[in-house]
């Protein structure tokens, strides 16, 4: 054998693949050490064994949802199943298989299925085409600037659209999933990093400062000023809870976009061409089609039904309800929508997660943390307690997949115990708490609604998501309470 053929050899020898089956034996191991690690502790006081081991198991499921060496789905659904078997959130087999279906019945997680349901309208009607070509052809000179028109577009729905996951995950992300492709950018081809990474983390990291900024843009804004006013009889206006917000969200909704642009970069960065481009496939596609008006006019009636019938029908029910419009009047057929397996898929994921998340505070394990955490840190200096209290009930949005079971489970405790600590006023302590509800968001793939549309599109990367959220969650927290504290005070609050 000649050393060249040798050399060819080696050349050719699968060391990629190598790399790949270390890295799923990593993979696969990795639930059961950090399980495993937690486990082993002793069980701390004011815990039940139950509710520690519980604890390990969601540790363990959620290292499984970020090494997946088996689908998401499947991970999600393994952890609720073991914690059904061995009766660790609640040991009768009845009300335990109620706990193990309740995520289904989670309003959210039937926005999350409903968004792809509107995505798959707006892509087969080429009405999403048509919008997307429209940003395009106004603002697409640049990436960066189509990044300012998608955050302008959720920050002008925001105000009146009281569930960030109908707003971003149901109206911008099916219109925004159009741009990529007019590029060639595509999830599935090594191209997603062209701009398609770019603009649809923009997209959803617009949302959830946006959700922070009006008390209606996000439902459990609503669910913590009536918590406020039934604990501490303080009422908050509208007016009150954006005045306070408004120096925070500027400046977010100003740096984001550019922030992005500059540690998660699109490949494209100019397209000059673009606008014409876009101006010319606009006049060859014509006037709107029937099919275009009619998904037009009952995406239009979904948004009507969520700005002025949120207090009547839930906006899941609203979303249904337009889903069974499309197949009535022929925007999709029933056979798309049972053979839409990514809609499905995260379906399964996203309501498996909101189960073991609720299981935590089942198991009162969130509140034994909790009340560990706050009296640690109420004993530092003013501004170090705010720091302290605000940071903690904002990074343990880990243990959620639901901002609204965080308010219900946290928001309340965390407020009855703020309160008592002196120097900040009843109202400052609300708001000082009430305002992450929507930033929280960003930290995980699974940490709100929209997320797992966004996750779903294949654009973002399980390793991107993590990161990005850290970072942006740091960056949130960092700005917030830098601004925060002082413009509370010059407000008189």
């Amino acid at each position: 054998m000649s050393v060249q053929s040798v050399v060819a050899q080696v050349a050719a020898a699968p060391v990629t693949p190598v790399r790949t089956r270390q890295a799923a034996i990593f993979g696969a191991l990795a639930p059961f050490i950090m399980g495993g690690v937690v486990l082993v502790i002793p069980t701390p006081a004011g815990l039940t064994l139950n509710a520690w081991r519980f604890f390990a198991l969601f540790v363990a499921t959620i290292t499984g949802v970020i090494a997946e060496p088996i689908p998401g789905a499947a991970i999600g659904l393994l952890g609720v199943l073991i914690a059904t078997v061995l009766g660790l959130v609640r040991p009768v087999p009845g009300p335990a298989t109620a706990w193990a279906l309740s995520g289904f019945s989670n309003a959210t997680v039937w926005l999350v299925f409903a968004a792809y349901m509107f995505a798959s309208g707006y892509s087969k009607t080429g009405l999403g085409r048509r919008i997307a070509l429209q940003l395009i052809r106004v603002m697409g000179h640049s990436t960066l600037g189509l990044g300012y028109a998608i955050t302008l577009a959720d920050l002008a729905l925001a105000p009146v659209t009281p569930s960030a996951t109908a707003r971003s995950g149901g109206t911008v992300y099916p219109v925004i999933r159009n741009i990529p492709e007019m590029y060639g950018s595509r999830p599935d081809d090594g191209t997603a990093k062209k701009v398609g990474s770019y603009l649809l983390y923009t997209g959803l990291a617009a949302s959830m400062v946006t959700s922070s900024m009006f008390i209606t843009a996000l439902a459990p804004n609503t669910m913590a000023i009536g918590l406020i006013d039934k604990m501490i009889h303080v009422t908050i206006p509208w007016t009150l809870w954006f005045k306070g917000f408004l120096p925070v969200g500027v400046l977010l909704l100003v740096l984001q976009p550019l922030l992005l642009y500059k540690i998660y970069p699109p490949e494209i960065k100019e397209a000059s061409e673009a606008p014409l481009w876009a101006a010319e496939q606009l006049k060859a596609m014509g006037a709107m089609t029937r099919p275009e008006i009619t998904m037009l006019l009952l995406v239009l009636g979904a948004l009507g039904l969520w700005i002025g019938a949120a207090a009547y029908v839930d906006p899941a029910i609203a979303a249904v309800f337009v889903i069974l419009g499309m197949v009535i009047f022929r925007v999709v057929s029933w056979d798309e929508i049972v053979g839409h397996r990514q809609a499905w898929n995260t379906l399964i994921w996203f309501a498996t997660l909101v189960t073991m998340a609720g299981g935590l505070a089942e198991t009162k394990f969130l509140d034994w943390l909790a009340q560990s955490l706050v009296p640690m840190l109420s004993g530092l200096g003013i501004y170090a307690t705010i720091v302290g209290v605000v940071g903690a009930f904002f990074f343990l949005h880990y243990f959620f997949a639901s901002i609204t079971a965080h308010t219900a489970t946290l928001f309340p405790l965390f407020l009855a115990i703020a309160v008592k600590i002196p120097g900040v006023s009843p109202v400052a302590w609300a708001l000082l708490l009430g305002y992450p509800l929507g930033m929280m968001g960003v930290l995980t793939s699974y940490a709100s609604g929209q997320n797992a549309v966004y996750y779903g599109s294949g654009y973002i990367k399980r390793r991107d998501f993590w990161v990005l959220g850290l970072v942006l969650g740091v960056v949130y927290m960092v700005v917030y309470l830098a601004v925060i504290v002082k413009w509370l005070e010059y407000l008189g609050v």
